[in-house]
């Protein structure tokens, strides 16, 4: 283990440039989503070691439906392939593996492989990985909402009882906290409907580099812009 001095406890990533990448190599896109694939695996050993306990990436929007057919096909079949490897590794690194978003709109092949890594894996006491598939976070906010309406509709409480505290427990994280750091690679600067709720008050890290080459080293380095600052929930910082 390298823990490192104020490491943030969970670290939110959108994996950003793997078409970029792979132009800038004179390869094509579905290229640079394997190697984005890849270098997720690593940066989940690099994570660990520095003493990171939650790590949650966005690995496929529900806007990214709209992308060229043959793209979309060639990202699930790099996902199947994905899920289907994961229970070994995870295993053998005692990482838990979670999966947020609308899994009803994907195919039913998938939905059994983040079933069956999720279950092969609860038991797992280590770092927590959850990987945003089909997720935006205005629809999971929306799903939130319909069930805590639910709950009105049914008696089950009144609209004066609905708290902030409700409406997280029905969002797909959870069992999460909140992310201290939110980190977006290939000099993107937005968060793209992605953990608008839980990153309310995270810090953010963007980064010039592309997805495939955001090492060890430059999680590094977010890390230590992390440590930098001061975080005050909307407060003063107490002077000592």
């Amino acid at each position: 283990m390298e823990n490192i001095s104020n490491t943030p406890q969970h670290v939110a990533i959108i994996l950003d440039g793997n078409g970029r990448w792979a132009k800038a190599k004179g390869m094509p896109r579905n290229y640079g989503h394997m190697q984005g694939a890849k270098a997720v695996e690593d940066i989940l050993v690099d994570a660990r070691d520095i003493g990171i306990k939650y790590l949650t990436v966005y690995a496929f929007s529900t806007e990214n439906w709209t992308r060229p057919e043959a793209e979309v096909s060639a990202l699930m079949t790099i996902l199947r392939n994905y899920l289907k490897t994961s229970i070994k590794k995870s295993m053998k690194n005692n990482v838990r593996c979670r999966v947020i978003g609308d899994k009803s709109g994907l195919s039913e092949d998938i939905q059994e492989a983040i079933r069956d890594l999720e279950e092969a894996t609860a038991g797992n006491t280590g770092l927590t990985f959850t990987i945003a598939i089909n997720y935006g976070s205005r629809d999971e906010i929306t799903r939130a909402v319909r069930k805590v309406a639910e709950k009105v509709q049914n008696g089950e409480i009144t609209a004066a009882e609905i708290t902030q505290d409700m409406i997280a427990e029905n969002l797909d994280t959870n069992y999460l906290p909140d992310p201290d750091l939110l980190i977006r690679t290939c000099n993107e600067q937005r968060i793209s409907n992605y953990l608008l709720w839980q990153c309310a008050y995270s810090e953010f890290y963007f980064t010039e580099v592309a997805w495939p080459d955001f090492d060890k080293e430059q999680l590094l380095k977010a890390v230590e812009a992390y440590g930098n600052r001061t975080r005050k929930f909307g407060g003063l910082k107490t002077e000592q």
